[in-house]
């Protein structure tokens, strides 16, 4: 009997897990350790946002996962020793024989912005922006990207797109701002995406600045390092990322901050049967820059090591690979979304396909959703 223990009911957790429970026999243990006891399917928070999704439609209990043969442990995790492959959670040892680190990027208020704005990446954050919203007459709204890296590149320009589609619907012309610290929407995913992305936000009078980190955000005010300030009347951020300290602690990560994997292709860490996937790891491609912090990425990543890991125990299958394949769909308001796919493995540069934005891409978005939250629950 093998035990596979997950760290992490993100989606990378999730599919893991089930795609275990699909190849290998009921004598082997799957068990996923988190320290929620929902998931939540972020991709949603946008909506959620915007008034469209209720935070209970976008999550599942994570004990469901009981009932398909996955034991599910909810506690937090205070040490990990992947040499020995044990995990302490809740003063309780676990032993397993494979472990896959899929705990995501950790949020940190370091600049404390929490009770000056709304972190779009939380239910908390999203419902009390949508509140903030309906009551809004009038003013600047800032959507600020507080510092690099950032899960799911497209975020902050979906936000300020959707805020603007709100506040025409409600009769009030916007006055959006946009800052971060990139040089371009979505960088790594080449110049010509970039400029259309940044064309889109910039048509609809969203006033742009790339290359600006914010220094301090004050009552009503941003302070950035370039010496530039702003005023704001409602402000909605994205969160500093970093590692989570348990992980940190351990000798998997690198002096990126992030967990390094030794074969981008398979998921492997330098210690045998520890896998790393999804907004943990630091995975350089080509051009220097890392793969992006996305869901999709976990998604495909889950899929290889699940296979792998079950063809080492059954000796059934064949290997399979992650090739850097992505796709992303771009909420830009009024119903309407955009859709990119393409390799980032590719070299010299990633190659990416931008196509023709349109309702159909929204709906695809939202079936998306609900097939997600159907197939894995």
């Amino acid at each position: 009997m093998k035990t596979i223990i997950i760290l992490g009911g993100g989606v990378g957790g999730i599919v893991t897990a089930n795609e275990l429970r699909k190849k290998i026999g009921k004598e082997h243990k799957i068990i996923v350790v988190d320290k929620e006891q929902k998931h939540l399917f972020a991709s949603s928070l946008l909506w959620v946002m915007n008034g469209t999704r209720k935070q209970k439609l976008i999550s599942r209990q994570l004990s469901t996962l009981n009932k398909k043969g996955i034991e599910f442990v909810n506690g937090n995790i205070e040490r990990f020793d992947p040499v020995n492959k044990e995990v302490t959670v809740n003063g309780n040892i676990l032993k397993g024989d494979y472990f896959v680190v899929a705990l995501g990027a950790e949020i940190s208020d370091s600049m404390d912005i929490n009770n000056k704005g709304y972190n779009i990446y939380t239910p908390e954050g999203s419902e009390g922006l949508n509140k903030a919203l309906s009551q809004f007459k009038s003013g600047k709204v800032v959507v600020l990207v507080s510092s690099l890296p950032f899960k799911c590149p497209a975020a902050p320009y979906e936000a300020a797109l959707l805020i603007n589609s709100l506040l025409l619907k409600k009769g009030i012309t916007p006055d959006i701002e946009l800052y971060s610290p990139e040089v371009g929407p979505m960088g790594v995913a080449g110049k010509k995406l970039s400029a259309m992305l940044r064309g889109i936000v910039e048509e609809r009078g969203i006033k742009y600045f790339p290359e600006h980190q914010a220094a301090t955000v004050g009552d009503k005010s941003i302070k950035f390092n370039n010496e530039v300030s702003t005023a704001y009347d409602i402000l909605a951020y994205i969160p500093k990322h970093q590692c989570p300290k348990v992980i940190k602690d351990t000798e998997l990560v690198d002096e990126s901050g992030w967990v390094k994997i030794t074969n981008r292709n398979t998921l492997e860490t330098k210690f045998a049967g520890v896998f790393a996937i999804g907004d943990i790891t630091n995975i350089p491609l080509a051009q220097g820059k890392p793969l992006p912090k996305a869901g999709v990425f976990a998604h495909y990543q889950a899929q290889t090591v699940a296979n792998n890991i079950a063809l080492e125990i059954t000796g059934k299958g064949t290997l399979k690979q992650f090739n850097g394949d992505g796709m992303c769909f771009i909420e830009l308001g009024d119903s309407k979304a955009g859709f990119a796919k393409g390799n980032f493995y590719a070299e010299p540069l990633p190659t990416i396909k931008m196509f023709m934005p349109g309702f159909h891409w929204h709906v695809g978005k939202i079936l998306f959703e609900k097939i997600f939250l159907s197939k894995w629950f």
